[in-house]
């Protein structure tokens, strides 16, 4: 493992502009911030996510409510498919094999070629309807269960004591998976969400498996047990329970420890390069332990031909202050990679990636694969900051007609970002922008694109809001609108 400290030169040239794109070298003047209409912000909290999440939850608590009332009579009788199909299909939606099948096969099939209307909305669904789908079953599942084990108890003289106690451990253990997930506690209190979040939902999938097997061999009518095998496998929540098992199991399969180097331009940032190449818009789970404190960067890549990927881990936490202070020789990462908004980027014929500081590493992958790209990075000092991999990465590949890299620090301020951005657009004929930034930049730029009626995929900040005139979010994901 190599630790490199790089000092950046006094000449340096990370500022290249496009030609077509009149950027001013002083310092912008500070204009009053403009409101931001109630509709606009109001299409942008309710994004795709928000409207899968609505849809879900509410088709299963209309459910719920029928069989309640006794006019759903298949719920009432599989309840505990209605649970663990539900969780399945949550967990699903989280599984990195099929979020990968599923971008490849968007990507294969309609690239460039349909309307760009119905190539917004792959880009819009691929991108979000996975956390959406995922969080509407998971807190269905959880009231599904609740109902399934209070109805247990209200038939308290013919269900046997095993299965009524598996039924309260498996509440209270997905309960607790599934509130360690709400996002004031996965934002204020990582680790605990990290510990929580994973080690009650795997007793949560031992506790389930072990409620299904009791409840289904189990004959409330005869009060007698049926071990033989052969009821069990017909089923329904047998068979969700196999195949949640396996999405679980899955991605585990494919955690190593590889061998890495780390650069430090700076005491800010640790670039960490790792062997072989990546195709674009990719992210990378990584830890210095093999099942605790998992973090995602994005994965910086000259194209699957390539001797190294990089990923840009600027320095916000616990884990990302260690790789600068305490630089490992190893990590460990699942190999399986996950892919982000930028990797439906094949789907268009001309594009904008503009970020900011460290959202380079999320952004930078597809501009260096795709000569249809055009880069638009801002930050402070970007060269001494992130050092000459970076900027090498840079230059080797983009030429400065697609390029604008805007040093806030040698031009004494933030630029008016959305007049860069609509310049570029419009010069560059683009059918999309694509953005990684802070909460501030994001929500400014996503307002400013929805106000031109530029298509635009950001952050998603799924937090709790004061809605609608100030939005206050905490947590990044990925999100759109378009």
């Amino acid at each position: 493992m190599a630790v490199i400290g790089i000092q950046a030169t006094k000449d340096s040239n990370l500022l290249p502009l496009s030609k077509d794109v009149n950027v001013s070298q002083t310092k912008p003047a500070q204009k009053p911030k403009k409101k931001v209409s109630n509709w606009i912000l109001f299409t942008l909290w309710f994004n795709t996510y928000r409207k899968f999440f609505t849809l879900v939850f509410t088709l299963n608590m209309v459910g719920l409510t029928l069989a309640a009332s006794g006019h759903f009579p298949y719920a009432i009788k599989y309840s505990g498919a209605m649970v663990v199909g539900n969780l399945n299909f949550a967990i699903l939606m989280r599984n990195e094999l099929f979020g990968r099948l599923l971008y490849l096969f968007v990507n294969t099939c309609f690239a460039k070629w349909p309307p760009l209307w119905f190539r917004l909305g792959c880009t819009s669904v691929l991108q979000q309807h996975l956390g959406g789908i995922h969080s509407g079953c998971a807190l269905s599942g959880v009231i599904w269960l609740l109902f399934k084990v209070v109805m247990m108890f209200r038939n308290l003289n013919v269900n046997h004591d095993a299965v009524l106690v598996m039924g309260v451990v498996t509440n209270v253990a997905v309960i607790i998976s599934i509130l360690s997930a709400f996002p004031w506690v996965r934002n204020t209190h990582h680790n605990v969400f990290e510990k929580h979040h994973r080690f009650a939902g795997w007793i949560g999938l031992v506790a389930t498996w072990t409620f299904v097997i009791l409840g289904d061999t189990y004959n409330p009518a005869t009060r007698t047990w049926d071990l033989s095998g052969a009821d069990l496998v017909r089923h329904q929540d047998v068979w969700f329970t196999v195949g949640m098992t396996v999405f679980i199991a899955l991605p585990w399969a494919f955690v190593r420890e590889v061998e890495i180097d780390i650069e430090l331009p700076s005491p800010k940032v640790a670039i960490i390069r790792f062997k072989r190449g990546m195709q674009q818009g990719l992210l990378g789970r990584i830890s210095r332990t093999s099942i605790m404190e998992y973090h995602a960067f994005g994965i910086i890549s000259e194209g699957t031909y390539a001797s190294y990927h990089y990923m840009v881990a600027g320095v916000q936490g616990d884990f990302t202050r260690s790789l600068v202070n305490d630089p490992p020789k190893t990590l460990w990462t699942r190999e399986l990679k996950f892919a982000g908004v930028s990797n439906t980027s094949t789907l268009y014929t001309r594009g904008i990636r503009i970020c900011t500081g460290t959202g380079i590493g999320a952004a930078l992958s597809t501009c260096l694969q795709s000569p249809h790209w055009f880069l638009i990075w801002i930050g402070s000092d970007q060269e001494k900051t992130f050092g000459p991999t970076i900027s090498g990465l840079i230059h080797k590949h983009m030429g400065p007609e697609r390029l604008i890299l805007w040093d806030s620090k040698l031009r004494g301020g933030r630029p008016d970002t959305m007049k860069i951005l609509k310049e570029a657009y419009q010069t560059w004929n683009a059918e999309v922008v694509f953005i990684t930034s802070n909460y501030i930049g994001n929500t400014e730029i996503m307002q400013g694109c929805k106000e031109a009626g530029i298509p635009a995929f950001g952050t998603l900040w799924d937090f709790v809001c004061i809605f609608p005139s100030n939005l206050i979010l905490t947590k990044a994901l990925i999100g759109t609108h378009h």
